[in-house]
């Protein structure tokens, strides 16, 4: 029996290196090596009969070793196949959920999502153990989602996004066992979701939108006037609007930057998170009067802020409330609803605002790579698959208006 290979040094050390083959596994050898020196003196016949009894012995030990190494391996993998035949689901994804907001590898908003996934699903499959949830039980549950009534604002079934995101939810933790050995598979492959009614996008024409703010810019306070006019002219969300401070403002440059969003979740609170994508932070020209509004509003937060004394919250916000506190995210919706029905105008909701903002650009020629910018998409297909029908409705309505002009006696 020789030794693989034998090693010399330019000092003039010699060493022999040995390698056994343990096992075959995955179509691999398993491969053991060690490294030998002689001592110095031994004759040749000494050396022969050294590296036969070390070849002997090395082997011995490695595959001893090896049979040590893999009954390790079986007591583990059976320790934590008895920990995932008693562990629910509720139990691993509480302490999964907890591993992921520690390590805050998700975005807040992101954490606060699954966390508003636990109560439907907890109560669906939440005492189920980990080892028994197969593919049938999480099917017929993201299948139930989309129920009447399951929804209980509207009475009706969960979208196709809103069943996606439990079963991210639940793919993930069971991703989680599958990691720490407790199944083998994932049964959340290849589950099929439920279309549902979808709603028709609501979004405010030209004239509506001009009749909106005009009646705003008359009467509403300077804080609001200053955010439906920030939604229509640039299409941002909601959310950007409201985390905006006045550090993101360039004066001189009419710009904006967007660099986080005020969100609010129930059960949560409202909470500052980074925006919805990379493409999302951008900056953004705005017209002349807005710069002036935002001055304005500046200008009056100076004064309240004094008749607040030390009660005001130096928060650098742009839309706060009497102390001085981010705005509270619902508060311009309820705001907006309001002002509509008192002055007899449609109250399309808020995000109405940017829906107006891309179909107008879109329909009107610009480019929709710079509207897709603009509005913070990451990839131009998401401007188009949206507002496509909505660009063809717009030019539809355009040429029956030409022909009723030409074809008019």
């Amino acid at each position: 029996m020789k030794p693989l290979r034998r090693v010399s040094k330019k000092t003039g050390e010699v060493s022999y290196q040995f390698r056994v083959n343990v096992d075959f596994k995955d179509g691999q050898q398993i491969i053991k090596s060690m490294t030998w020196k002689p001592d110095k003196g031994m004759t040749p016949k000494q050396l022969n009969k050294e590296l036969i009894r070390q070849q002997v012995l090395f082997e011995e030990r490695a595959k001893q070793d090896y049979a040590e190494q893999l009954r390790i391996e079986a007591e583990e993998r059976e320790e934590k196949q008895n920990i995932g035949d008693h562990i629910t689901f509720k139990e691993l994804a509480d302490k999964w959920l907890d591993l992921q907001e520690s390590s805050k590898e998700y975005k807040a908003s992101t954490i606060i999502k699954l966390k508003g996934c636990r109560e439907r699903t907890y109560n669906a499959i939440g005492d189920v153990l980990v080892c028994k949830l197969d593919f049938l039980t999480v099917q017929e549950f993201i299948t139930s989602l989309s129920k009447d009534g399951v929804n209980q604002q509207t009475g009706k079934g969960l979208g196709i996004k809103s069943q996606k995101s439990y079963l991210i939810f639940i793919s993930d933790v069971m991703k989680y066992a599958k990691l720490c050995g407790f199944i083998q598979h994932n049964p959340c492959k290849d589950i099929t979701f439920t279309k549902t009614a979808k709603k028709d996008m609501k979004v405010y024409s030209l004239e509506e939108t001009k009749q909106l703010l005009a009646a705003i810019n008359e009467k509403a306070p300077t804080e609001y006037k200053l955010l439906f006019n920030l939604l229509a002219y640039s299409g941002m969300r909601k959310g950007e609007a409201l985390g905006l401070e006045y550090k993101d403002i360039d004066f001189d440059r009419s710009v904006l930057s967007i660099r986080r969003t005020s969100n609010y979740h129930q059960g949560f609170g409202t909470y500052t998170d980074t925006p919805k994508t990379k493409s999302s932070i951008r900056d953004l020209q705005i017209a002349p009067s807005l710069v002036k509004m935002i001055q304005e509003l500046h200008a009056e937060q100076k004064e309240l802020a004094k008749q607040c004394g030390d009660q005001w919250i130096d928060s650098d916000r742009l839309f706060v409330n009497w102390c001085g506190e981010p705005l509270h995210p619902n508060i311009p919706y309820k705001w907006l609803q309001r002002f509509c029905e008192t002055e007899n105008i449609p109250f399309k909701g808020l995000h109405s605002f940017r829906h107006f903002t891309a179909t107008q650009a879109l329909a009107n020629g610009i480019d929709v790579k710079k509207v897709s910018d603009m509005l913070g998409h990451s990839q131009t297909s998401t401007t188009m698959n949206t507002y496509i029908h909505s660009v063809q409705k717009a030019n539809e309505d355009a040429c029956n208006c030409i022909a009723n002009l030409l074809e008019a006696s």
